[in-house]
């Protein structure tokens, strides 16, 4: 058996943590997005409009989006 040159993994320890860190950003985005619904089928709920859920919420998710490709292409050294 021919000896292979031990290759390094694609991917480091520290990349897994901030891929980690990623989707709990993504989580959170999608976490600031929810509720707001109306409790009976007369009213209507003016809350479903707040920046929160408008603005903020899909923010976040984009920037958790961002962070996961930044966590996987950066080569971090060991």
């Amino acid at each position: 058996m021919e000896d292979k040159k031990k290759q390094p993994m694609p991917l480091t320890k520290k990349n897994y943590i901030y891929m980690l860190a990623g989707v709990l950003i993504i989580v959170l985005g999608f976490v600031l997005m929810s509720g707001g619904g109306e409790h009976t089928a007369t009213e209507f709920d003016e809350s479903i409009f707040s920046f929160r859920r408008i603005t903020l919420a899909p923010i976040v998710v984009i920037a958790g989006f961002v962070f996961e490709i930044y966590a996987i292409m950066k080569r971090f050294e060991k």
